[in-house]
């Protein structure tokens, strides 16, 4: 089913606009002319490789493609070398498609420059890591970067409705029942490969033994059947979706780690999107944990990071890790209510004037202005804290934080109100 045109191709349309670099790239008309070489980022699924084929099978140039995981040095080389002499011999210009280039080591990646900077090959690298940390700046320098996304749910419905009818996939050999299709789309989380794998399995999970003078129908249990999960009803797009991730949320505040776990498994099973899960507990780990347990953030930041180095399924494991320690631990939400406190003041008005003792003293002229005078550096002192004025005028003595008297902002509740003793606030 993989298309054979860019008109084919489901998706990405912010990148197929007419004379956008892909479509330009496709047209026969710059088959002979130097084209400028792309570098495709994005998750799995979402046609990368598929553009790729079609950008060459419609501009007529020559298609080679290697994989990191299986090209060295001297592979590329010996591409470098042919598509110079197809170049100079023929006049037929070479598109080398490399997939997961992130994989590339830099002496691999060294050798593409002199192919893509003398025009021998136009490249087209595919990678689902961001190409800043794992591709080599003169290569970016040299290609335009065109982001990938992924597949609506308009476009996954799409995509299956055409497998199941078209000669290339089941022909109309079968019939997709609205829900097994909902289910297809909801399962698939985007990837194109993910939604044809699922529809191949689940038509053959149907009995077309049956002399009924129609084609039988794919059904949610087939399909239910055929990738071995429940089908939950989950919508990612509409009120399902915001209702778990509302109640995951809520159950990690009310420090429930049986129900908070549940809903996370509701939400991995249905495929959301597991970044959005990793989000989500960084948001929670600030917004209600805060300062009672410091290190809850820096756990829920390794989850998500930790999901975006390793994937699925895998990613379900620092997922869950967070989601208990964000449960169990103590909570708060005073820096919060601080913020929130801060910004409705300046909002209002409250700006008042930096002091005098505290503005920027460095520049030329800004001790004559009086700026810096007076000021007390704390480190001279042997508490630390120096009596002195920090807020403007306007809003001195007001305070925003309020630490409460759980985990470790018990300790910090105390400190707090020693130094605004000393402060004279």
């Amino acid at each position: 089913m993989r298309p054979v045109s860019l008109e084919e191709v489901a998706g990405q349309r912010h990148l197929l606009r007419p004379g956008s670099p892909l479509v330009a790239l496709a047209s026969t008309e710059t088959r002979g002319a130097a084209a400028s070489s792309v570098i495709l980022w994005g998750p799995p699924g979402t046609g990368k490789t598929t553009l790729a084929q079609a950008v060459a099978r419609s501009s007529g140039r020559r298609f080679v493609e290697l994989s990191a995981v299986t090209a060295g040095v001297k592979d590329v080389r010996e591409v470098m070398q042919e598509a110079l002499t197809q170049r100079d011999l023929y006049g037929q210009s070479t598109i080398l498609f490399l997939d997961e280039i992130h994989r590339f080591t830099k002496a691999q990646q060294d050798a593409l420059l002199p192919g893509v900077e003398n025009g021998w090959v136009v490249l087209i690298a595919a990678t689902t890591e961001n190409p800043s940390f794992s591709v080599i700046s003169p290569l970016l320098s040299r290609s335009l970067l065109l982001t990938l996304q992924p597949l609506t749910d308009e476009d996954l419905g799409m995509l299956v409705d055409r497998a199941v009818s078209d000669a290339r996939g089941l022909a109309g050999a079968v019939t997709l029942g609205d829900e097994a299709r909902a289910a297809l789309i909801r399962l698939a989380s985007g990837d194109a490969r993910r939604a044809l794998t699922a529809l191949e399995a689940a038509a053959g999970m149907v009995d077309v033994d049956g002399d009924t003078g129609q084609p039988p129908e794919i059904t949610a249990d087939h399909v239910a059947q055929a990738v071995d999960r429940a089908l939950l009803r989950y919508d990612r797009q509409g009120d399902e979706h915001y209702d778990v991730i509302s109640a995951f949320i809520k159950s990690i505040r009310g420090s429930d780690v049986d129900a908070a776990m549940h809903y996370l498994a509701r939400m991995i099973e249905a495929g959301e999107d597991p970044r959005f899960i990793a989000r989500r507990l960084v948001i929670s780990a600030s917004e209600d944990i805060g300062l009672a347990d410091p290190q809850a953030l820096g756990i829920a930041v390794a989850a998500a990071d930790a999901v975006a180095f390793i994937g699925m399924p895998e990613g379900r494991i620092p997922l869950a890790e967070a989601t208990a320690y964000l449960a169990t631990t103590a909570k708060s939400n005073a820096a919060y209510n601080a913020i929130n406190a801060a910004i409705a003041d300046v909002r209002a008005g409250g700006f008042g004037r930096v002091p005098m003792h505290l503005r920027d003293a460095h520049y030329p002229g800004a001790k004559r202005l009086g700026h810096g005078k007076g000021y007390v550096y704390p480190h001279d002192l042997d508490v630390g804290v120096a009596t002195q004025q920090y807020l403007p005028d306007e809003l001195r003595g007001r305070r925003y934080y309020e630490p409460t008297g759980r985990g470790v902002e018990r300790d910090i509740s105390a400190r707090v109100e020693k130094i605004r003793k000393i402060l004279g606030d």
